[in-house]
């Protein structure tokens, strides 16, 4: 009598051989497959001996797709992302019941045999021919398993998936030797385990605890008799006996399981009875996948974690590699998501911000030094339907957000003044800055100069003439002023700044070498802004942003992940003297709405031509966060005669709608933190008298305009608020001025 071992059935030796045996025989259906006619059974019988031992030995299990958990800093779950829905368990989480129930109904003779059943292949093989088709199969559970390893390995491609489960000879022959080789290295328990992991259950379940979890809401080790063999029956045809669509026809065949495991002595025909006679209580729990199910309103924050994984070459070398781990998945990924400033990024654009308005707010939090993204939400929610979007407006084009960025009007000042300084221009530099004037020309660029063809750039308002030293000039937001100043050192020391501050086009485009550059022309992303003041609140020192703190497999292996790369792009010194300039916005400038009272605070505001966008950019020493409003759409929407968050505004600006969102955003998210001080310098005042000079402060509401020829909304306007009480403002002035292709200004906060 053959050896048989210890997990029943003979060795994998003895099965092939005794399979080729039978094979040769009886014409051959080869691992389970039963054709009708004798004359097929042996054109398929020959050759197929010959090609067996040419089948690769290994059979290559892929590691099954499993759900991903993104978590937050503290590890609360965000969201959960997957390709397939499956967890993944040990058999000694799987109720017995429906280790019983599957091997009952799928191959009650598993314990009994090898590879294949011979006696099943027979029994088939005799049902097949009395009807003239084939009625009747005979694949064991092994090697159904393995078919499903092909079919999990095909992944979502349609050809893949056709040639993994095509009826044909050679497939099954190719089954049938892995299926050997499985036996041989697994044993029936482990086999058993995964199948159940494997399988699918229908209703985008893989796997016996996804199933469990959808149709009952509890996990596969608390399945009751009656509930393990519903779902074992569902296994043969999911779509045929899906509970959810059709109970009638699902009960029928899980009493077919119940018979079938009394039949076999699994259960006593009693219990049997019982369960048959119990009606089916689903308590479906619907899947939950992909960014939108964020919580917290950080479904862009998700996103944006999943474009890092699929673009970032840490992660695989090619952009399918990249996404075979991803779409894998069984993946921890603890994330740099503060849930305290989540929260009060996602209440302030609440309180701001109604999700039906005409026009959205973005905001970005980013902690300096470290680059971690701390917060990130948006007054569109993450969706499909109206009033929501995909599009993150925080993010730059290539990681999902808008085409083209929005234009940041007067925050983008400070960069000049940063490049200025460490040019070697004094904080105290005074330029004449007329109420308008031509754009100077030449002006030195990284290549040929640039010549103005006749443009201009004017004040914010006729009574704003000159001379201005750098800290009015800052606190007022002059155009002329910064015009005069770009001028001095060129474009290209503004430019190579920006570039030290990460500061990019949202398009990916280069920064266009255009005086007009200093009105802040050019569109760009809340996180690019936001990470940029990051390095004056870092005393000059850049660190790239990052999303992800570590990611952890479903083996337990640590991936690496991207790290912030820090470097220095401006002096110490320079990094004080602005955030000194920056520090007089909030506290008497253009940006007091925004101020925080508790705290060390600086910031700039900024509104572009037409008002169709308004920034406040500000930063403490240990958090700096940006916040854009403007239209969520094509269309632009100037801001003007305009309702938002049921508040109405007769006029727009930088420091009245998004500074008080900064502000509540800000106030939130530093709440019980410590309030470290800046490290200012003195910056004296020059000596002037106002009166003789004429001059008036820009408009008495407290914002920036300008034009762009380019078509663009540019920045414009002034820093509002009134520091210098004993001028007389004209309420509401507003200006603007005409500069060449590098866009038209205006002055502006």
């Amino acid at each position: 009598m053959p050896k048989k071992r210890s997990g029943g059935g003979l060795t994998g030796t003895q099965q092939a051989a005794k399979f080729l045996g039978v094979a040769a025989l009886s014409g051959a259906v080869l691992a389970g497959i039963a054709l009708p006619a004798a004359g097929a059974l042996g054109l398929a019988a020959k050759g197929t001996v010959e090609g067996f031992d040419e089948i690769p030995a290994n059979l290559k299990t892929p590691p099954l797709s499993q759900r991903t958990t993104i978590l937050d800093a503290q590890g609360g779950s965000i969201a959960t992302v997957y390709s397939r829905d499956r967890t993944v368990v040990d058999l000694k989480d799987i109720s017995p019941y429906m280790q019983k129930a599957i091997v009952a109904i799928e191959d009650a003779r598993f314990y009994d045999h090898g590879a294949i059943d011979l006696k099943g292949v027979l029994r088939a093989v005799n049902r097949n021919a009395q009807t003239g088709g084939v009625s009747q199969g005979a694949s064991t559970l092994t090697q159904q398993y393995v078919k499903n390893v092909f079919v999990e390995e095909a992944g979502d491609d349609p050809t893949k998936v056709a040639q993994a489960t095509q009826q044909t000879l050679g497939r099954k022959v190719r089954e049938l030797k892995y299926a050997i080789q499985v036996e041989e290295e697994l044993g029936k328990k482990k086999i058993l385990e995964n199948y159940l992991n494997i399988t699918f259950f229908g209703q985008q379940a893989y796997g016996i605890e996804s199933a469990s979890k959808r149709y009952f809401s509890k996990s596969a080790k608390d399945l009751e008799l009656e509930e393990a063999a519903l779902l074992a029956g569902i296994v043969q045809s999911p779509s045929r006996y899906d509970p959810v669509n059709d109970s009638e026809e699902a009960t029928k065949r899980r009493n077919t399981v119940l018979q079938r495991m009394a039949d076999v002595r699994d259960v006593s025909q009693a219990e049997a009875d019982r369960a048959k006679a119990t009606p089916i209580k689903l308590n479906v729990s619907r899947p939950k996948n992909g960014c939108i199910t964020a919580v917290s309103g950080a479904g862009f924050f998700c996103d944006y974690v999943r474009e890092v994984f699929l673009s970032d070459p840490v992660f695989g070398k090619t952009k399918e590699d990249r996404a075979k781990v991803w779409n894998q998945g069984g993946l921890k990924i603890r994330t740099t998501l503060d849930p305290q400033a989540q929260q009060s990024v996602q209440a302030s654009i609440k309180n701001h911000v109604y999700q039906s308005d005409k026009i959205a707010t973005a905001v970005t939090l980013v902690e300096p030094g470290s680059g971690k993204v701390l917060g990130m939400g948006q007054s569109r929610p993450y969706g499909f339907k109206s009033n929501e979007t995909t599009i993150n407006f925080s993010a730059n084009k290539s990681m999902g957000g808008s085409a083209y960025g929005f234009p940041t009007g007067s925050t983008f000042k400070p960069f000049v003044a940063a490049a200025a300084i460490e040019q070697g221009i004094p904080a105290t530099k005074t330029y004449s800055a007329p109420y308008d004037m031509p754009y100077p020309s030449p002006v030195e660029t990284c290549d040929k100069p640039w010549v103005n063809t006749g443009d201009t750039v004017e004040n914010e308002n006729e009574q704003e003439v000159g001379p201005y030293a750098m800290k009015e000039a800052m606190a007022k937001s002059v155009n002329t002023y910064f015009v005069q100043m770009i001028s001095e050192i060129g474009i290209c020391p503004v430019t190579q700044m920006a570039s030290k501050l990460g500061v990019i086009q949202a398009d990916g485009q280069k920064l266009k070498e255009v005086p007009a550059i200093s009105l802040g022309t050019e569109g760009m992303s809340p996180l690019t802004m936001a990470n940029a003041y990051a390095t004056f609140a870092n005393r000059g020192t850049y660190c790239t942003p990052v999303f992800i703190e570590s990611v952890v497999t479903a083996q337990g292996k640590d991936l690496p992940v991207p790290r912030s790369t820090c470097s220095r792009a401006m002096s110490e010194k320079t990094a004080d003297t602005i955030n000194t300039l920056l520090k007089g916005v909030v506290d008497s400038g253009t940006g007091q709405q925004a101020g925080l009272t508790s705290r060390d605070n600086a910031g700039k505001t900024g509104t572009t031509d037409g008002r169709h966008n308004a920034w406040f950019v500000g930063y403490t020493p240990n958090l700096a966060g940006a916040v854009w409003v403007g239209a969520a759409g094509a269309k632009q929407v100037p801001m003007e005669n305009i309702t938002i968050g049921g508040v109405y505004h007769d006029k727009v600006f930088g420091g009245q709608v998004p500074g008080p969102i900064w502000k509540d955003a800000m106030s939130g998210a530093l709440d019980g933190k410590p309030a470290p001080g800046f490290n200012t310098v003195h910056i004296p005042n020059p000596d002037k008298d106002k009166g003789d000079r004429g001059r008036g402060r820009d408009r008495g509401d407290d914002e920036d305009e300008g034009d762009h020829d380019d078509g663009k909304p540019g920045d414009g306007g002034n820093d509002g608020g009134n520091p210098w009480p004993d001028i007389s403002i004209p309420p509401d002035l507003i200006g603007g001025g005409h500069g060449n292709g590098g866009g038209r200004g205006g002055n502006g906060p």
